[in-house]
């Protein structure tokens, strides 16, 4: 039920290809991109989405942290990613984006900072394939988990019940053994974790324990009960 995608910014970028398949059994492999503009940081383009591809059988999620995903986003398809989120803050027209991604061959999912509500998006719902709701302030890895967007995953978890969708619900930011039942409980059912499976000893087997710990919650949850 619940999914897990290690997040490669908490990864030794010397050693890409490695540290991808060091996560072997991920349902997906978090790619962050930022540009220096959307975000204050600068990580990796598509040659480096392209390499990934070819060097991991695990499927890759793009995040997309960047101005004019417009343009760019249907470019990480053709790079290779399953997955392409893009910001709502950073969208000119997300459903045209949103339709483009998915005519193009991947998942298309969308992200909302920790100010952005989810009640202006609801009509677009079902042009997605995903819904992020981010858990700390974009742009940087190893941040606290903020438990104020509690109650923003279960309003968001609602809409899509509402709706009747089959929408993934993510949370990126903070995730570990400490805070992934609470995100499971309140909605979340794809997790991104940086630093809790990289910076493990053993991060293959810190994302089973992760999906274990997710995977238990969301069974009990009434969400997932109801659905």
């Amino acid at each position: 039920m619940a999914q897990i995608n290690p997040s490669i910014l908490s990864a030794d970028f010397a050693r890409l290809a490695k540290e991808a398949q060091a996560v072997d059994g991920a349902d997906w492999l978090h790619v962050d991109v930022m540009d220096n503009h959307f975000v204050p940081n600068l990580t990796l383009g598509t040659p480096v989405v392209e390499s990934l591809s070819r060097a991991t059988d695990t499927p890759l999620d793009c995040h997309l942290m960047i101005e004019n995903p417009d343009h760019w986003a249907p470019q990480y398809v053709e790079a290779g990613a399953g997955s392409v989120t893009f910001h709502a803050e950073a969208a000119a027209a997300p459903v045209r984006l949103a339709r483009e991604i998915r005519a193009k061959g991947a998942r298309a999912s969308m992200a909302l900072k920790p100010a952005t509500p989810i009640e202006p998006y609801e009509d677009l719902l079902p042009e997605l394939d995903m819904l992020l709701v981010m858990t700390v302030e974009p742009g940087f890895g190893g941040q606290a988990f903020l438990d104020i967007m509690l109650p923003k995953i279960r309003r968001t978890r609602e809409l899509i019940n509402k709706h009747g969708l089959e929408l993934w619900l993510q949370v990126d930011g903070g995730v570990s053994e400490a805070t992934i039942e609470r995100c499971a409980e309140a909605g979340a059912d794809v997790f991104v974790a940086g630093s809790a499976v990289y910076g493990a000893e053993d991060p293959a087997q810190a994302v089973r324990t992760l999906r274990e710990q997710a995977d238990r919650t969301i069974a009990s949850a009434p969400w997932a009960c109801n659905h």
